[in-house]
């Protein structure tokens, strides 16, 4: 992908908002160790599937972070190219590792029927490896159109999008029809989260569409870095409130 020139609040903003990304996915995945035994151990999965989750972006943000460094150089008033390539691929191979585990670790906290849960588990996780092998296809293309391999892939990308995010919304609707108060608001909590953070992910992928090569660079990266933060780090703090309010409800307490 060639690389625009950019001013210095450009480079600087997906600069400084890389950084942020790592500090976030460090030091949630150090609240989720610390917290982990105050959950009950049938829903501690899932606040361990949330570290490692955030565990995989930190180390992923960490490289992407070292490869925009490299990638740009102070060149009188802008940032130009260096001529070391910027590796964007780390952001793909961080969410083939994450996204299933996002989506395993819900469906753990919904309660899915046992004869139900594996069928699930494999149709969403297949999905996931379809829809992010699409986006990635479209997403190193070059492609800045609807009609070019950019848009070709990234409609191909939506239909597994559609069907994980429909399973999703579908499973916690279910899963807060018999709960009510705290509890309640934190599945309805969870829900609009899920909705905005992977609706956000399209809408920063088509950037390329209506923007020039400059503002589409550092909105794709401050876009996908701000979801990513939401998507997981946010997403982890609301699973552990879910495991601890039902662990609660249920009358466990710490040794």
């Amino acid at each position: 992908m060639e690389l625009p020139m950019l001013t210095v609040g450009e480079y600087s903003l997906v600069y400084n908002m890389l950084s942020f990304c790592i500090a976030s996915m460090v030091f949630s995945g150090l609240f989720f160790i610390i917290a982990k035994d105050r959950v009950a151990p049938q829903y501690r999965m899932s606040v361990i599937l949330s570290t490692i989750v955030v565990g995989i972006a930190g180390y992923h943000y960490f490289r992407i972070f070292g490869s925009w460094e490299a990638a740009y150089v102070m060149e009188g008033a802008n940032y130009v190219a260096s001529g070391t390539p910027f590796n964007d691929a780390y952001r793909y191979m961080d969410w083939l590792l994450t996204v299933p585990l996002l989506v395993v670790e819900l469906l753990l906290l919904c309660s899915v029927a046992a004869e139900r849960k594996s069928g699930l588990i494999f149709n969403t996780v297949v999905a996931t490896v379809l829809m992010l092998v699409f986006g990635y296809l479209g997403e190193t293309s070059g492609g800045t159109s609807l009609t070019d391999a950019r848009g070709i892939f990234g409609f191909l990308s939506t239909l597994p999008f559609v069907y994980i995010v429909w399973v999703l919304w579908n499973e916690v609707t279910v899963a807060m029809a018999d709960k009510d108060g705290h509890l309640k608001i934190l599945y309805r909590n969870i829900r609009f989260l899920l909705i905005f953070t992977w609706g956000y992910y399209p809408i920063v992928y088509m950037a390329p569409f209506i923007m020039d090569a400059a503002a589409a660079t550092v909105n794709v990266q401050v876009g996908y870095t701000i979801a990513d933060v939401a998507a997981k780090a946010g997403y982890g703090c609301l699973i552990y409130a879910i495991a601890k309010a039902k662990s609660d409800e249920e009358g466990y307490a710490m040794a």
